[in-house]
């Protein structure tokens, strides 16, 4: 029965993407203006981390969040690194996050020298529960005129960092308001949400910073690229001016004001990113066509479709289902990936991988549950 199942699941995606060829998970659409932009990159000669496209894209990508400054950066690990240094992250501090993310995020905290501490996520948004947070804070840790620190390791807690899951906005609001409660500053790990919006309030606008991700397999690409969006000037300058070497701005002198990062995004990288940004109310729109059609597919067949919350809008980055046990999940991506048709599980939990074992976490029932069942299916824009 189970097989029957996974077979109307293949053909049902080979009928959707009308291909009998591989399908990816997710690939890149390039139909506007993209060669127009990377020849005359190339033309201008500038095409390293100096250019027009670079300030471009900063602006197109302030303006579509709303938020009011952006600095663009080599890709989204290296925009979470940057935003966690410039909310105050030190050697030796805790930061909160999700066990159920991509292993970027707790990557960015170890290049701070600091340490993760794990929370659980919900099962409806698969981002980071409010309810395990705020128990987290009530419970390990206490107030002190330097800030909140933890009663557990005496660290203190110097960032929350919840990430918005496939596109899938977590209830950014409520962590939000727990953020400012505790004196907490919020990151918002938007890698995955450009187009994602938390009851119309654009993902990555409500804490003090947010990044996002321009991988080739996101929502519109980069090649390579992320970005920090904020809303505090003096946060947003010190981003651009460490991400440039910490430069000082000079005619030809070469001087440096502190340890400084080579993470600024190249003008020609930045030029794809500007003719995406063109077209991506299409492909939000396209993608949110196609969710449609798995949710009324999958409606009745036994999978549960991951749809999005009352108060989110996801940009369905990457469809997810979520099956019965790990038994029929390991069935479904063997099945699925021998005939051609890309899918694969959900991340492996962050506190389960060797670098992060020794991290403190609350209860993740929620996050092995979701572990054990969630797949990712073919999600690419049909354009």
């Amino acid at each position: 029965m189970f097989s029957s199942q996974i077979k109307a699941v293949i053909e049902y995606i080979r009928e959707l993407y009308q291909t009998s060829d591989f399908i990816p998970l997710h690939e890149p659409k390039f139909f506007g203006n993209e060669k127009n932009y990377v020849i005359d990159c190339l033309d201008s000669t500038f095409v390293s981390s100096v250019g027009k496209y670079v300030d471009q894209f900063e602006k197109k990508l302030a303006d579509f969040t709303g938020a009011k400054y952006a600095v663009a950066t080599i890709n989204g690990t290296s925009a979470l690194h940057i935003a966690l240094l410039m909310v105050g992250v030190n050697p030796d501090d805790e930061v909160i996050t999700q066990p159920l993310s991509f292993v970027a995020t707790c990557n960015a905290v170890s290049y701070c020298q600091a340490k993760p501490v794990f929370v659980d996520v919900d099962l409806d948004t698969l981002g980071m529960s409010p309810e395990s947070l705020d128990h987290y804070l009530v419970n390990n840790t206490k107030m002190t005129s330097k800030g909140c620190f933890s009663t557990f390791s005496g660290r203190r807690i110097a960032a929350v960092v919840p990430m918005h899951t496939f596109g899938n906005p977590c209830r950014i609001l409520e962590i939000s308001e727990i953020c400012k409660k505790y004196e907490i500053p919020l990151v918002e790990d938007a890698a995955e949400s450009l187009g994602s919006s938390y009851i119309d309030r654009h993902t990555g606008t409500f804490g003090r910073v947010g990044v996002f991700s321009f991988n080739g397999n996101k929502t519109i690409t980069t090649g390579s690229g992320g970005m920090i969006v904020t809303d505090d000037e003096f946060l947003a300058k010190r981003a651009k001016h460490v991400t440039t070497t910490a430069k000082v701005p000079h005619a030809y002198e070469f001087v440096h004001d502190e340890i400084g990062f080579n993470y600024r995004l190249s003008n020609i990288n930045a030029a794809l990113g500007c003719a995406q940004m063109e077209n991506i109310s299409v492909i939000l729109e396209n993608k949110r066509e196609i969710a449609k059609k798995y949710e009324q597919f999958f409606s009745g067949t036994g999978f549960t479709f991951l749809k999005e919350t009352p108060n989110g809008k996801s940009n369905y980055w990457l469809n997810a289902l979520i099956l019965n046990d790990q038994n029929e999940r390991n069935i479904f991506l063997k099945e699925l990936n021998q005939a051609g048709v890309m899918a694969r599980p959900i991340w492996r939990l962050m506190n389960e991988l060797t670098m992060f074992r020794d991290s403190y976490s609350s209860d993740l029932k929620n996050s092995k549950w979701l572990e054990e069942r969630v797949v990712n299916i073919p999600s690419s824009a049909i354009i």
